[in-house]
């Protein structure tokens, strides 16, 4: 079994109805510097929804026609892939309760026409309000949707922020999986986002990296020890940090102590509250996978391709994993198992 758990979903009637697609844009906060639009390419004809942050530096592009289930499937049947979990690309940073109402709808009577292949994740605003919590009931009670998805920060802040702590509350005591998106840029991007494939792929690893160090070190998950959370993006490459970030003590005593080093608590919580989705095998190297699996575990790592972005993470991504020199059991604690224990699959 293969279980793709970073495929995308985004629904065609934004291209399709013209109060749809006003609806959509108008919710985005272009006072925190984000700028989307829709525009036509012209050598296909096929509409397209760009998202810019900062205006004029592009982070996310939504295209029509991408998001079909007869071509996704038939491209999971290409790649081996026998389940695959839905997400949210990246918009939901600033998705109103009622646009998350009808993704989630959409998501659910679109998985429902999947005959089972297709598991999404709701998408919500992360407030203690009445609203969000009845529609995480909904979701859950109606559309059978069981797993939640959030974004690494809303606005200029981290989910360590005081201002979301009802609603993790309310998923602490349901002890609650979360997946971690991230968002395109971090809070603060000033020095990346001029040049492209600084700003579109170490702007994402850079918002992950700070999300989980936030996590780690604000104390969240000791307030909110049931809760687990899967991160993007292999947590932004943070297996390339993390032993930096768990120091020891030094070994002769020193006359100034520029480390914390009573980090062996926060060490077991990274452990047993933060697991790592990849986004895609192939962009990170034979290497450096290696190297993740061999830094977090591989119990920690899980598969995903970040279809339909590119076609090929998909249809060659299952192998590319099957050619690491790892064991076969780890092989498979990332292809699928991890999956299956962490998502209830």
């Amino acid at each position: 079994m293969i279980i793709d758990a970073n495929m995308y979903w985004f629904p065609e009637e934004i291209f399709e109805d013209e109060k749809e697609a006003s609806r959509f844009l108008s919710e985005i906060p272009r006072q925190y510097g984000i700028d989307g639009y829709m525009k036509i390419n012209e050598e296909t004809g096929l509409k397209q929804i760009v998202i810019e942050k900062p205006a004029g530096s592009q982070g996310l592009n939504y295209v029509q026609h991408e998001y079909l289930l007869e071509k996704q499937l038939e491209d999971m049947n290409a790649a081996g892939v026998e389940k695959a979990i839905l997400k949210i690309p990246g918009c939901h940073e600033w998705m109103s309760i009622d646009t998350c109402r009808t993704f989630n709808t959409g998501m659910a009577e679109y998985a429902k026409r999947s005959n089972g292949k297709l598991i999404p994740l709701a998408v919500l605003p992360p407030y203690g309000t009445k609203e969000c919590f009845k529609e995480l009931e909904r979701c859950r009670e109606e559309l059978g949707i069981k797993g939640i998805q959030l974004c690494a920060h809303y606005g200029n802040h981290y989910l360590d922020s005081e201002i979301f702590a009802d609603f993790f509350e309310k998923l602490n005591e349901e002890e609650t999986t979360v997946y971690i998106h991230h968002t395109p840029v971090p809070v603060h991007y000033e020095d990346i986002y001029e040049y492209n494939n600084l700003r579109r792929f170490y702007g994402r690893c850079t918002d992950q990296t700070i999300a989980i160090g936030r996590e780690l070190f604000s104390g969240f998950f000791e307030k909110y020890s049931n809760l687990k959370f899967v991160h993007s993006m292999l947590g932004g490459g943070f297996f390339g940090i993390a032993n930096m970030l768990f120091p020891h003590k030094a070994k002769n005593e020193e006359e100034v102590s520029r480390f914390d080093t009573n980090s062996a608590s926060v060490e077991e919580i990274f452990k047993k509250h933060i697991f790592f989705e990849m986004s895609h095998a192939q962009p990170w190297g034979k290497e450096q996978l290696q190297c993740a699996v061999s830094v977090l575990g591989a119990d920690h790592i899980i598969f995903g391709t970040s279809y339909p972005v590119r076609k090929e993470w998909l249809t060659e991504g299952p192998e590319f994993i099957n050619n690491l020199d790892i064991s076969d059991d780890d092989k498979e604690k990332i292809l699928y198992k991890n999956a299956e224990r962490i998502y209830h699959i």
